[in-house]
């Protein structure tokens, strides 16, 4: 019973983690390529390589949390909490 229950919330978190990526992913695929450099962060190639990368560490990973599942994480935590925000501000324009 343990096990089970460790395995389903291991795969809950998996999937969460997939679809941030994916979601993290298409994000960076439409967005303009100079809102990168304007915000002073990584150019749009080198980010989509990064999440490209973190969504295949995941599906190597699939079902369970391995180390390469952990770099994908953090991969795409950076992107959501640090670039995204700035990259969307950037495109918006000053708010009055």
């Amino acid at each position: 019973m343990v096990n089970g229950m460790t395995s389903l919330i291991l795969l809950i978190l998996w999937i969460g983690a997939f679809g941030a990526t994916v979601f993290a992913l298409i994000h960076a695929v439409r967005q303009r390529s100079d809102a990168f450099t304007a915000v002073d962060k990584m150019t749009k190639p080198i980010w989509l390589a990064i999440l490209g990368g973190a969504l295949v560490f995941l599906l190597i990973g699939i079902g369970g949390l391995g180390m390469l599942s952990f770099i994908a994480i953090i991969a795409t935590g950076v992107y959501l909490a640090d670039v995204r925000p700035k990259v969307d501000e950037v495109q918006r324009g000053p708010r009055w």
